[in-house]
């Protein structure tokens, strides 16, 4: 072959065109791009996979999340519905039976609480204690504090929100409110002194758990020492979470006690 042969060789990764200009013979080269049949179809990127997988893993959590408020909102109180069902009922035969205190498989149960700012409907099973399972099967009968009816500090605790939330209603209390609390010896007539949004405490705050809530507050919210210029030392006492999600706070009411109607009881 001569010493001058120009001629070019072919290139076997890409396209070559040939054109000559004068003398000489100049080469263009062209990369070939894979076609759709020239080779395996492309994977997707690493990092494609792992934006997939996090926006599914996101989508799920959302609805985990969705499914939780739900139940909370919506199941719990059908279920707290059905328990508080269940108490009265249970309630009704042990009194029948002469039970003061009946047992029941979410606790102790020993009135029926009654308040017809709520309601006429309204008629929730008392339990004794303040346990998750007992506030949602009704209210709370908070350990250390008086009996229905009887000197000293009835507190009641319930729910707001969830659970059946018998205190939904409570910042629409108002002093004047009636309140009855039905046991198997008597009904019990409290009247409130104070409404539902009048007072709100820190739960670190016991002093309305006291025999006679004193607050240590100046002037601040408390039952009144006298009624009708006598001692007023049957009082009682309800709480609740002071809004409707999550809280350290209670709002609380006090009332006093204005009437006793005794059951017949055989």
């Amino acid at each position: 072959m001569a010493e001058n042969d120009q001629t070019p060789t072919p290139d076997p990764s890409g396209t070559d065109s040939v054109e000559a200009d004068g003398g000489g013979v100049v080469v263009r080269r062209r990369r070939s791009r894979p076609g759709k049949g020239s080779g395996a179809p492309e994977a997707p990127s690493k990092k494609r996979r792992v934006s997939f997988w996090i926006g599914v893993g996101l989508i799920a959590a959302g609805l985990a999340i969705l499914a939780w408020v739900a139940w909370q909102f919506w199941g719990t109180n059908w279920q707290s519905e059905r328990k508080q069902g269940e108490v009265r009922d249970a309630l009704s035969d042990g009194w029948a039976d002469g039970q003061d205190v009946v047992r029941t498989d979410f606790g102790n149960a020993s009135a029926i609480l009654r308040i017809p700012k709520f309601g006429k409907s309204y008629a929730i099973p008392v339990l004794e204690g303040s346990t998750p399972e007992v506030l949602a099967a009704g209210v709370g009968h908070m350990e250390d504090t008086a009996e229905a009816g009887a000197a000293g500090n009835y507190v009641l605790a319930g729910h707001r929100v969830t659970h059946g939330e018998p205190f939904a209603e409570f910042p629409s209390l108002e002093a004047g409110d009636k309140v009855f609390v039905e046991t198997r010896a008597a009904t019990y007539t409290y009247v409130l002194d104070s409404g539902g949004e009048d007072l709100i405490i820190p739960f670190t705050q016991t002093w309305v758990l006291d025999e006679k809530p004193d607050n240590p507050r100046e002037g601040g919210v408390e039952p009144p020492a006298e009624i009708d210029g006598q001692p007023n030392d049957h009082i009682i006492t309800l709480l609740t979470c002071s809004e409707i999600f999550h809280t350290d706070n209670r709002s609380v009411v006090f009332g006093h006690l204005v009437e006793t109607a005794r059951t017949n009881q055989d």
